[in-house]
């Protein structure tokens, strides 16, 4: 409730204060609403279809554009806090689901400390399935999500699109696809976890992850619980052709007892690809 109360105070100031500025992101040849500004951001929805192998599927695209040097949150926005995004999809008709897709993050380090996520410009990929695939997916959006330079400031949008059965191409859509993390690594281009244990370091449990990037060095990766406990990010503790060893310390506040039997999502960035993993801590 009280972060509830927060974002839409903060909507309210952003109407008031919202500053002009000229993002650059491809304008989209499918459907799309008008941008709504905010403070500090813009936002917009996309929808239509990517294309190629793809083509069956229909998405939504959730596109914010911010000015140089802002940024928005990862699905866990990393030790320094921030504002993971959420997406409502409740009010919308004829919507069995809509998965929310994130693009591969970065690791941002500024004064504040390390948070994950994304500078200048995001467009997160929504894959639906209409509950009736012949008939149009009216879609009605309320998200809530972060920005943040100097100041951080939680903002809200609520946008609507209808997406006809026979959505039409969106290259916006097919573009932002590959850099989605893959469930199962593409052999030659994506990073992927080679093998993971948990160990011991100066009397602490600490998760080791290993890592192969057949791309060289220069990766980098993160873990996140799906119901949200929170895990710091992965320090790395090696790296040699193409190999790279993680640490994650599991007392640094979370309780290694709190995720017994629950999968984490180990995401791995590279030169040229990515992955996700899912692991159980026994």
């Amino acid at each position: 409730m009280k972060n509830s109360l927060v974002l839409r105070l903060a909507t309210v100031i952003a109407a008031s204060f919202c500053a002009a500025f000229s993002p650059s992101p491809v304008a989209a040849d499918g459907l799309a609403t008008p941008w709504i500004d905010g403070f500090n951001n813009k936002v917009r929805l996309l929808a239509g279809r990517a294309g190629g192998k793809d083509q069956d599927t229909v998405y939504a695209g959730i596109d914010i554009a911010m000015p140089a040097g802002w940024k928005t949150y990862w699905r866990a926005p990393g030790e320094a806090g921030g504002v993971p995004p959420e997406f409502d999809w409740s009010g919308s008709e004829n919507l069995a689901e809509a998965r929310v897709l994130y693009p591969a993050p970065h690791r941002l380090i500024d004064k504040a400390g390390a948070t994950i996520g994304y500078k200048d410009h995001v467009l997160f990929p929504v894959a639906l399935t209409a509950k009736d695939p012949s008939q149009p997916i009216v879609l009605k959006l309320k998200a809530a999500y972060g920005v943040c330079k100097e100041l951080c400031v939680p903002a809200e949008a609520e946008l609507s699109i209808s997406v006809p059965a026979k959505a039409d191409a969106s290259s916006d859509i097919a573009a932002v696809l590959p850099t989605v993390p893959h469930s199962t690594p593409v052999q030659g281009s994506d990073p992927a976890v080679s093998a993971w244990r948990v160990a011991t370091r100066d009397g602490k449990p600490v998760l080791v992850v290993e890592v192969a990037d057949p791309a060289g060095t220069g990766g980098d990766a993160f873990v996140d619980e799906k119901s949200g406990i929170y895990l710091p990010l992965p320090k790395k503790i090696s790296e040699a052709a193409g190999k790279a060893v993680y640490e994650v310390d599991l007392t640094d506040g979370v309780d290694i007892k709190d995720l017994k039997d629950k999968p984490i999502t180990v995401t791995l960035t590279g030169a040229k690809g990515q992955s996700e993993t899912s692991i159980t801590l026994p």
